[in-house]
């Protein structure tokens, strides 16, 4: 996966997670996923800060699933 491939994603995620907007993603290969019946995927997770209605400080954590050519499979949220 390249750096275009990687802004792209985080791009995408940024405008439905605004609080991870300026963050720098960590991303982790699949292991195990390396034949045609299962293709490559990649982990990318974000960590971000927002303030619940409270005003309490709220870590949110974005799991983002993608494949080697960028595109989007699967996206999660912890709070």
């Amino acid at each position: 996966m390249n750096d275009n491939q990687i802004k792209s994603i985080t791009s995408q995620v940024s405008r439905q997670f605004p609080e991870i907007a300026g963050t720098q993603p960590k991303v982790r290969k699949q292991s195990g996923q390396n034949s045609k019946s299962f293709p490559v995927t990649y982990l990318i997770t974000y960590r971000g800060k927002s303030t619940a209605a409270d005003g309490k400080s709220i870590t949110r954590i974005i799991r983002v699933t993608a494949n080697d050519n960028g595109k989007i499979i699967k996206i999660s949220t912890s709070r």
